[in-house]
């Protein structure tokens, strides 16, 4: 006779998580793809050379940025791995866009969802976060923020979603409509359909991650280059190899750059890292929102700087082709602080000189 002691089974709330499943997965399937829209570059700067920008446009995901990929993986995958189950609080270390895509899934799913921030968030942010039915919980410091959603989930029994260390870990790089595979297949009619650079931002890291490994995976040519603000671990911990820099400051550039190097950054699937002046990514927001007749994030300023950059690049060498980088969010976001004079002289953000360079790069082709 068997001994019953060496059996144990746990009861696991399955028809509740199966259901959370699926309100997820309809709630993508009414989800239309994100645009993939033309810059409007000139022909040819010089004798044959055909260089094309393009953007994708994560800002119209129904919560508004590129955010709302990672928050609705994060769910699936805490759900599929047993984390998350009826009732259950859900809770985020993020002041930003994260917290607001994370708190509209929690709503989904009938569940209470707490962003846990710095005190000195701005008001607008809060108001987006408490709009998709979430709660705030500040600390003092950034730095706080990490430990303390741990010790709420404790307290509530509740579940940290930790997006800086499962970014990466939660999206399907190989496929399953991420935002590589997106790029891709939209790519596809294109006069350079498989581009040669792929430029993004690194904030948790998952997005590169995510893109650089589908590169590797479908055997393309592509590589990929993540441009980073003044502040940010990501760049030195690059140059020098090492996961365990740290700055003590905080990126001025929402949604990017972080003051410690976050788990989900893979460096090795990074062909080249740019830095960009903080100014020069407002500038560069500033310029993209003219040309385009509405306002882009501060991040986009920074992906389209170091795009341009690249392009530059090619134009120089005689090479046509493609680059592609993204809109993370809309600049309706940052009304009152990247798109507000008296703001940006009061953090001593001066983007004359910067906006000088990025006429002259589309009347030119030339990058200084």
């Amino acid at each position: 006779m068997s001994d019953p002691a060496c059996t144990a089974t746990r009861s696991q709330p399955r028809r509740w998580v199966d259901n959370a499943v699926h309100l997820i997965e309809a709630d993508a399937r009414r989800s239309a793809d994100t645009h993939l829209l033309r810059y409007p570059l000139p022909s040819l700067w010089s004798d044959g050379v055909d260089v094309q920008l393009y953007l994708k446009d994560e800002s119209t995901h129904i919560t508004g940025s590129l955010k709302h990929r990672l928050a609705r993986s994060l769910f699936l995958y805490a759900l599929c791995n047993g984390w998350i189950n009826e009732h259950m609080t859900v809770i985020e270390a993020s002041s930003g866009s994260t917290a607001v895509s994370e708190a509209y899934f929690a709503a989904l799913l009938g569940l209470p969802f707490i962003a846990v921030m710095p005190a000195s968030t701005s008001s607008s942010k809060i108001a987006l976060i408490e709009s998709q039915g979430g709660r705030c919980h500040f600390v003092a410091e950034s730095s706080q923020m990490y430990a303390e959603a741990e010790r709420l989930a404790m307290e509530t029994g509740g579940h940290y979603l930790d997006q800086f260390t499962n970014a990466e870990r939660a999206t399907d790089w190989r496929g399953n409509n991420n935002i590589a595979e997106s790029i891709f297949q939209q790519m596809g009619q294109e006069p350079h359909p498989i581009p040669d650079w792929v430029v993004v931002g690194a904030g948790t890291g998952g997005t590169s991650a995510t893109i650089g490994r589908y590169i590797r995976y479908r055997r393309h040519p592509t590589r990929l280059c993540v441009v980073d603000p003044e502040n940010s671990a990501f760049f030195p911990a690059y140059a020098q190899g090492r996961g365990d820099v740290t700055t003590g400051m905080s990126s001025r550039i929402e949604g990017i750059g972080r003051p410690r190097v976050e788990p989900s950054f893979l460096p090795d699937v990074v062909d080249r890292m740019v830095t960009v002046p903080d100014a020069a990514s407002i500038a560069a927001a500033h310029h993209v929102s003219g040309v385009l007749g509405r306002r882009v994030g501060p991040s986009t300023g920074t992906n389209v700087w170091g795009a341009f950059g690249l392009l530059a690049e090619m134009v120089a060498q005689g090479r046509s082709g493609s680059v592609v980088t993204l809109i993370a969010d809309s600049g309706d976001r940052y009304a009152d602080t990247y798109f507000d004079d008296e703001w940006l002289t009061s953090h001593s953000l001066d983007t004359a000189e910067y906006s000088s360079l990025l006429i002259e790069f589309e009347r030119s082709g030339a990058w200084s």
